[in-house]
């Protein structure tokens, strides 16, 4: 199997089983026309809180810590939205502005460095509440 690498370096994250348009390609490189945005790349259902999920892009789990990475999170109905997140106190901030695929793409900062699941999970909970808060604005916005 190819390790595959994002260009910042960090290895990517992809989910084996999901379908692929090109059997020579991983599946986030040859999507299926009917597949959702971020397809190829794994939920973490562990994550999975009131409906709402990560999904991971990068690598995160690393006994030194992994300090920063690229992820998604998935709402309970389905839309998606991008995440690059790092370890640090700050605002979330809007990226990429929604659009037919998904509802942004968002920096957040995690509470604190991801060794494990668990440390993921701990992560994404606490920024959870502000990506709702967000979710519910659009769909307000957009109706």
């Amino acid at each position: 199997m190819v390790e595959r690498k994002a260009p910042d370096g960090k290895t990517l994250r992809t989910d084996h089983q999901a379908r692929s348009e090109d059997p020579l390609l991983p599946a986030f490189l040859a999507r299926p026309a009917d597949a959702p945005v971020y397809h190829g790349f794994p939920l973490v259902e562990e994550s999975r809180t009131d409906g709402w999920c990560y999904g991971a892009i990068t690598e995160f789990e690393d006994p030194d810590g992994c300090e920063a990475g690229d992820g998604f999170v998935v709402a309970p109905d389905g839309s998606r939205a991008g995440l690059v997140w790092s370890v640090g106190t700050f605002a979330t901030e809007a990226l990429s502005e929604p659009d037919q695929r998904r509802w942004g793409v968002y920096a957040v900062a995690f509470p604190q460095a991801v060794r494990n699941v668990a440390d993921l999970v701990t992560c994404f909970r606490a920024i959870l509440p502000e990506l709702q808060g967000i979710h519910s604005r659009l769909r307000v916005r957009t109706g």
